[in-house]
């Protein structure tokens, strides 16, 4: 759905919402993704349960120091691409 038809059918999007998001774009690419506030929710459970799966591993194999955590860093800074 385009950004305009978003504007014009909105009503009908928010209902929509109840059986699938809805994939908004604008100039042809994708900007935007609007879905249900239970969707949402689901979402944000997965995540809370993703991140307290990655504390409890870290706990378990332990931290990095502040030397090994720059230098981490610093490794993740040279990968990235430049523009």
């Amino acid at each position: 759905m385009t950004a305009t038809e978003l504007r014009h059918k909105f009503g009908e999007v928010v209902e929509g919402l109840k059986t699938e998001p809805v994939l908004v774009k604008k100039s042809g690419r994708p900007v935007a993704v609007i879905l249900s506030y239970e969707a949402y929710e689901r979402f944000q459970e997965l995540e809370d349960a993703w991140w307290g799966e990655q504390a409890r591993k870290a706990a378990t194999e332990g931290f990095m120091s502040a030397d090994e955590t720059t230098s981490w860093i610093a490794e993740r800074l040279n990968e990235a691409p430049t523009e």
